[in-house]
């Protein structure tokens, strides 16, 4: 069971020549380091030696009274879950491997026990859910996904009350799939709108449709299904194998490319098509599909309106030129793409004091081939 994996760790460490571990998982806005054992307190992301690790995704050793902590990444693939703690008299080389080796196990355990259990779920939450959100969080994939030679990685606020915006990807063999949706309003309906949009994207696309061919699904559905709701949104295929990327834009803002720490202007701004669900409500249309070549270490951004028009107490826009800046020098500092967009949706709710007027969703993917 889920509740008794403090107990299991503790035994676990103790077996393998440690004095204890325990389980910190990181809560939804990626803010906290959520303890497993409630008897414990969070800790910060920010400011402290577990954050760290998380952060960079590296080990951190702190000095403690009797002996040290070692704080081990927990990552499933490229998601980041939180960070393990591991507590012993002295550090040598196999408590070290061990301590990798006990985190690595825990990830896939965590990972599959929590989409079915509630109190992990709930460990990660600081605040309420409202129903919609709860729907649309149902549907999300994880924050990061990726191989060798590509990264996805998303966000999306406001956390708990989340109206019509969402984002997916996969990758499947050498083709990285990804997207995002923004339906209409803000409500059950909008979170409904976008979940069947998700739901239609994925039926088509495990059944080895092409890019029109999902897109024609998702207008078919929605206009059959929820004639009044229509959604925007961009779709996009990436062949990982030469960096070629085919996209379609519906009513949404344009993908935006990053080359070399700068935005390549209107690269990727080719005119928008109309928003999904209704092209069967006005005249059926053939759905064009934009095709680029990539260079390798480029990286594209989808996002929704919500975060460029987010805006401060003043009424100031956080607006696209901040947006593509904070971007850029994230990542010429040498941020992973997963820890620059959470620093970039912390920026954005502090421009807007945490009370954000629409969704706001990014979603960042990079193209990394390996060298032949």
């Amino acid at each position: 069971m889920p509740v008794e994996l403090s107990a299991l760790v503790r035994r676990c460490a103790t077996a393998l020549g440690m004095d204890t571990a325990l389980i910190y998982l990181v809560d939804l806005q990626q803010r906290l380091l959520v303890p497993l054992d409630e008897r414990h307190e969070p800790l910060p992301v920010d400011g402290s030696s577990a954050g760290w690790a998380y952060r960079t995704v590296s080990l951190r050793v702190a000095d403690v009274d009797d002996g040290v902590i070692v704080w081990v990444p927990l990552v499933d693939g490229a998601e980041r879950l939180g960070v393990l703690a591991v507590q012993s008299a002295n550090l040598d080389g196999p408590r070290l491997r061990r301590s990798r080796m006990l985190a690595d196990l825990l990830a896939m355990a965590i990972t599959s026990k929590r989409a079915y259990s509630d109190w992990l779920v709930a460990r990660t939450r600081i605040a309420p859910m409202r129903l919609h959100a709860e729907m649309m969080r149902a549907f999300l994939p994880p924050r990061t996904i990726g191989n060798s030679e590509c990264v996805s990685t998303a966000v999306l606020e406001p956390a708990y009350e989340l109206g019509g915006d969402a984002f997916d990807h996969s990758v499947v063999k050498n083709v990285l799939h990804t997207a995002i949706f923004d339906a209409m309003g803000h409500n059950l309906a909008s979170g409904l709108t976008t979940s069947v949009a998700l739901a239609g994207a994925r039926n088509a696309r495990r059944s080895g449709a092409d890019l029109p061919e999902l897109v024609d699904t998702i207008d078919q559905t929605l206009a059959q299904w929820l004639p009044d709701q229509f959604c925007t949104g961009v779709l996009c295929e990436l062949d990982v194998s030469n960096g070629a990327l085919r996209w379609i834009n519906c009513g949404h803002p344009p993908p935006l490319l990053i080359r070399d720490e700068r935005v390549i202007d209107h690269a990727l701004a080719n005119t928008s098509q109309p928003p999904m669900g209704l092209p069967f409500q006005l005249a059926p249309v053939t759905r064009e599909v934009h095709e680029t070549a990539l260079e390798p270490g480029d990286r594209v951004l989808l996002y929704t309106d919500g975060v460029t028009e987010a805006r401060s107490e003043g009424g100031m826009e956080f607006g696209l030129d901040r947006f593509t800046d904070f971007i850029i020098r994230s990542t010429a500092s040498g941020q992973r793409p997963a820890e620059v967009l959470r620093l970039l949706i912390h920026a954005i709710l502090d421009h807007e004091r945490n009370d954000l007027r629409d969704d706001a969703t990014i979603l960042l993917f990079e193209w990394r081939p390996q060298k032949r």
